[in-house]
């Protein structure tokens, strides 16, 4: 089975929903059968590497609310993310363009670790108030996960893969994040409860793996090579 996820590191949403979907493998018997690709989606992709602005400003501001309703939404995230085990720190988060960060998941994928990568990126993103945005940071997460980014951070490789990505996410009407796909057969979209999974991988896993329901007495009432019992 395969698990398509269209994400973003600046999504706190993504990483409860990394939190829901590991839940549940953990509790799905054929998890180690199942194969999780992470895919780039911003959403803000017109955001700037530095703001001078805080993380409540900049919310207030593209959400048309006031900065007490920005601190306010942001604690009922962090509660959130408290039941499964995540500390968001919104007053330390520095806001920031996740485009190279993407670049860096594409790089991880080459090298098997992509769902390494993506957790650390959140980490240092949400609770360590990392500048993910800045090439250092980004090296430093590279190495921390035994891969070497410096020479493609200088670069633009893997700007294909991201921008394909994002184009594969508008032909499929994808419009927010996280959004799993399962087996390109069914979709979850938003950091759903633990059993919406639970109940998506035990359907995705019976439909392509159907039973097969035999008699203590054998073959009856079957066909099989041109003969038939009866």
């Amino acid at each position: 089975m395969t698990i398509d996820i269209w994400s973003d590191v600046a999504c706190p949403f993504c990483y409860i929903g990394k939190r829901h979907l590991e839940a549940a493998l953990a509790q799905f018997p054929q998890a180690e059968n199942v194969e999780v690709a992470w895919h780039s989606f911003e959403l803000n992709p017109d955001a700037q590497k530095d703001y001078k602005e805080d993380h409540y400003t900049l919310l207030a501001s593209k959400y048309g609310m006031t900065r007490e309703q920005a601190q306010a939404n942001s604690a009922r995230v962090a509660d959130a993310g408290k039941a499964v085990g995540i500390d968001f720190k919104f007053d330390d988060m520095v806001s920031t363009n996740t485009f190279n960060a993407h670049r860096l998941i594409q790089l991880a994928a080459r090298h098997g670790k992509q769902d390494e990568v993506e957790e650390l990126l959140f980490k240092a993103m949400f609770t360590e108030g990392k500048h993910v945005g800045d090439t250092a940071t980004l090296e430093s997460i590279a190495t921390e996960a035994g891969i070497d980014a410096g020479e493609m951070l200088k670069g633009t490789e893997f700007t294909g893969e991201v921008r394909q990505d994002e184009a594969q996410a508008q032909e499929l009407g994808i419009r927010g994040v996280p959004f799993f796909v399962f087996d390109r057969k069914y979709a979850i979209s938003g950091a759903q409860p633990v059993s919406v999974f639970n109940d998506t991988l035990q359907k995705v896993w019976d439909e392509s793996h159907p039973q097969i329901i035999q008699p203590a007495g054998g073959d009856a009432n079957a066909c099989a090579d041109g003969v038939c019992n009866v």
